[in-house]
């Protein structure tokens, strides 16, 4: 038997709405969000995962809440992974797209087609994937033969932690669309070598 990895993105913030750079600034959801987190989660929790890990920033905490309330688990029953969180993006965090675009065009279309190691003072794209991976893994093992594993992190991080998982050459997670929020990634292990497969990207209510 294999186990399934779920990762899973946290719902819309006022940063989101207002197209302002978060990194690991900590947002929490608003109205829309916490809306989309109610809607995913019996979808996500009907998937039955027998852990659940989260990223510690309040968006990603905000958006788990109601998938454990659908699995009759109190919040404590999950865990919270600094290492989930999202790329630390520097000098540009706090920004709106149009300050960032203001300041430095070409940084940022850069940033914008997933060149995130321009962005002066952030994480670059190895050490996000690195810590990524290195979560998911200890998440897979700690998932019982034949179960689910469920991770809520973020958008960018989830891309390069695609890409991560599936031995991609280091920037090829751009090629990936940027994932909805509350937008979803399945990948399963493959019975025979155990190595993880793409199921499914960017799965999503409606």
């Amino acid at each position: 038997m294999s186990r399934t990895l779920v990762l899973l993105r946290h719902g819309q913030t006022a940063s989101n709405r207002e197209k302002r750079i978060q990194g690991q600034l900590d947002v929490d959801l608003d109205d829309t969000g916490r809306e989309q987190a109610a809607r995913t989660a019996p979808v996500v929790a009907a998937l039955r995962p027998d852990v659940v890990w989260c990223s510690d920033l309040a968006r990603a905490r905000a958006t788990v809440a109601p998938v454990l309330r659908e699995l009759g688990r109190e919040p404590a029953w999950a865990a919270y992974d600094a290492r989930l969180r999202e790329f630390h993006l520097g000098e540009r965090q706090g920004l709106t797209h149009e300050e960032y675009r203001t300041l430095d065009a070409e940084e940022f279309a850069a940033f914008r087609s997933g060149e995130y190691d321009v962005v002066p003072g952030a994480e670059k794209a190895a050490e996000v994937g690195l810590r990524m991976s290195e979560a998911l893994g200890e998440l897979l093992r700690a998932t019982p033969e034949g179960g689910t594993a469920l991770a809520v992190s973020h958008g960018a991080a989830i891309r390069v932690a695609t890409g991560a998982l599936l031995g991609w050459p280091e920037t090829q997670f751009a090629s990936l669309q940027g994932l909805a929020n509350c937008g979803w990634v399945v990948f399963r292990e493959h019975a025979d070598d155990g190595r993880l497969r793409l199921e499914a990207y960017n799965r999503t209510v409606s």
